[in-house]
């Protein structure tokens, strides 16, 4: 990537659009393409101004971190998507989700709910039973999927508990901690600085004021910051990550990781095969949920206007949002830490869009074309 100074119509989209407009105090965003690279910032730390190093808990950004390393495991022959997880994961054997394969819950098609509150013994002040909880998410089976599994799965229905679970076959196969894998299979490959709390604690010095907060928790000891803010993430994995969330990184890493997607999926990749990437990217019946990614929906789209129907992104809580798109050749990032002080603000739903956009047309305005097929 060839990258060029901060783009100042950007950052002044993000004073105006985010920091101005109560959305998040802090924020960065950019966009990459082929010899093009463009990022802004806007908003505040408690200690300074944001900065391109400022990191951000990338929450539900971190599943499609995870289902890319899990096809590299599949594409050396270390595991297979059409494996039950019974015969991966010892906590899912005896469960609803005994017999359903890995596949399924890479698309939230394993007819799981949508969340289980996993997390709460830790606020009742009792410990946690890590193999019990694993149980509790492979059994919340939806009460209209009480059948066997079809081969196309069941109805798709977006899903913390299936990457929770993905995350622990990938530490069960491997015998390595999630974060460990995921620096080993996209991190350093990429050249990237990705990872969970702990591992960037080691890595950066000034990792507590680098960070941004998120939610002011009074059961969690007050603002948390540093620490992934996914309750379920935090109780079952702490300071590492979990496969649906737990991950922090700045927004030179995501844009980084999202360039490297498109040029997988070019078939100019040593990192990913094009057929591997297709098999997490590729449209599935009943909806736009793909398997680590999500598509862009028809009307409003989180997407906004300006990019192709062929883009794949994925959406974070804490107020993230990566979105590629194969046709321009380019990939848009926007990180806030719209959660802090409270998650109950949804102005980011009308901010994505509009930044998106911005963020699609800067890109198109000086790359030379989508690349050849």
């Amino acid at each position: 990537m060839a990258q060029k100074p901060q783009n100042p119509n950007i950052s002044e989209i993000l004073s105006r659009h985010v920091t101005g407009a109560g959305v998040a105090p802090a924020a960065t965003a950019g966009y990459v393409g082929a010899s093009v690279f463009g990022v802004g910032l806007a908003g505040s730390l408690p200690e300074g101004d944001v900065t391109t190093e400022t990191l951000f808990d990338l929450a539900s950004v971190s599943k499609p971190v995870v289902a890319c390393a899990l096809l590299r495991l599949v594409s050396r022959g270390e595991l297979k998507l059409s494996t039950p997880l019974g015969a991966l994961l010892p906590e899912a054997r005896g469960t609803s989700s005994d017999r359903v394969p890995l596949e399924l819950f890479l698309a939230h098609r394993a007819g799981l709910d949508a969340h289980r509150s996993l997390f709460a013994p830790l606020f009742a002040g009792r410990a946690l039973d890590r193999r019990r909880a694993l149980s509790v998410a492979a059994d919340a089976r939806r009460i209209d999927c009480a059948s066997d599994a079809p081969p196309d799965g069941f109805p798709p229905l977006y899903s913390d508990l299936g990457y929770l679970l993905i995350g622990a076959v990938i530490e069960q196969v491997t015998g390595s901690p999630l974060d460990e894998v995921v620096e080993r299979e996209v991190g350093k490959p990429l050249g990237l600085g990705l990872g969970s709390a702990r591992q960037l604690r080691r890595a950066r010095p000034h990792f507590a004021h680098e960070v941004a907060p998120t939610e002011v928790v009074r059961a969690r000891g007050g603002c948390v910051r540093g620490i992934v803010h996914d309750e379920n993430a935090w109780a079952l994995s702490g300071h590492a990550a979990s496969g649906h969330a737990g991950l922090f990184g700045t927004v030179h890493d995501v844009l980084g990781f999202g360039w490297a997607l498109l040029e997988a999926l070019a078939g100019r990749s040593a990192w990913l095969s094009q057929p591997a990437l297709w098999t997490l990217v590729k449209p599935r019946p009943g909806g736009t949920l793909r398997a680590g990614f999500d598509g862009k929906s028809e009307g409003a789209s989180s997407a906004g206007a300006r990019s192709s129907p062929e883009t794949f992104g994925h959406l974070g809580f804490t107020g993230t949002s990566l979105w590629c798109d194969p046709r321009a050749g380019a990939a848009t990032v926007l990180l806030t830490n719209r959660a802090h002080p409270t998650r109950d603000n949804p102005r980011i739903r009308a901010a994505r869009p509009l930044i998106h956009d911005a963020l699609f047309d800067a890109a198109k305005a000086v790359l030379p074309g989508p690349p050849n097929p």
